[in-house]
Formats: C-alpha cells, sequence, structure tokens
C-alpha cells in the first residue's frame, strides 16, 4: 500500500537545509520594490514530500511566514504541492511540474489578478545555482500574455 519516493524525487533532496533568505518584490512598472530577509528550513517526510518553512521580516517591520509542499506525482507523471503565506489568503496548488534544463523546476498555479479581475496564470521557478544556493521566482502571465516576474528570492545555506 505505501508508496516509494520516485528518481524523481532525489531532484528535491539540494532543497534541504537551513537557509538565509533574501527576497525582492515588484507586482508590476511604476509599483513599489519590497524588499525582506528571512530564513527557510526545508525537510523531507522519508523523501516523498519536502516542506519548506520559512519566516522573516520585511525593513518596514512587517513579519512574514510560508509553508510550501513539494513532491513528485508518480500517477500523473509531474511534480506537483502547494504554497501558503501569511500575508494572502490563497491557497497555492502546483499542477503539473516540470524539470527544464536539469537546474530548473517549473511549478504552474492560479492565483488571483493583481492586475486585473478573476483569476490568472503563475509560474514558481526553483533554480539550482550549486550546492549552497538556489533561486525561486515568480512570475504572472499578464492580461498582454506575456510573462512578468514578480518576485526573485535567493537561497543561500546557513550551515
Amino acid at each position: 500500500m505505501f508508496e516509494k519516493p520516485q528518481a524523481e524525487h532525489s531532484w528535491l533532496e539540494p532543497l534541504l537545509g537551513d537557509w538565509l533568505t533574501e527576497a525582492e518584490c515588484q507586482m508590476g512598472p511604476g509599483e513599489p520594490l519590497h524588499k525582506s530577509t528571512g530564513e527557510t528550513r526545508c525537510r523531507s517526510m522519508e523523501g516523498m514530500w519536502y516542506l519548506l518553512e520559512g519566516s522573516g521580516e520585511e525593513p518596514e517591520g512587517g513579519r512574514w511566514s510560508t509553508l510550501m509542499t513539494l513532491g513528485y506525482d508518480a500517477k500523473k507523471s509531474c511534480y506537483t504541492g502547494t504554497f501558503v503565506g501569511s500575508m494572502m489568503t490563497h491557497l497555492w496548488l502546483y499542477t503539473s511540474g516540470i524539470i527544464s534544463e536539469g537546474k530548473k523546476l517549473i511549478l504552474n498555479t492560479e492565483g488571483p489578478n493583481f492586475h486585473g479581475e478573476g483569476m490568472t496564470s503563475y509560474k514558481d521557478i526553483i533554480e539550482l545555482v550549486d550546492d549552497s544556493h538556489w533561486i525561486l521566482t515568480s512570475e504572472i502571465l499578464t492580461d498582454e500574455g506575456k510573462w512578468q516576474q514578480i518576485v526573485t528570492s535567493h537561497y543561500r545555506r546557513k550551515t
């Protein structure tokens, strides 16, 4: 009855550990740039799921916390997961995630359209730079049908 981690799960192993986080967020041209720092811990649930728990603060003093889950769905042949943050009420569901160029995991999701009404497509991209550095970027699909980068977070190994 118990499923076992697949070879694809091993792609997530470099995320394990304690990380210092530096993030920049800009929701669109002319919008203010928000910077924040924090820490993230990634742990594994027996190699099947990876949980990334983050917390930190913005220079203006606002605290934040996040929880990302990542795994591989062997039946659907794709990476999947979730994301929640204390700064929003939307539960982000990652679907049809794929590995690109061997170093990038592209996770597709849908969320509130910050540039208009309703919902729109997003993608979060995890790029493994080396054993002690990875980058998470978030992009939104604009009303013009173009991908616009809105968040860049650098994770550097703490220990």
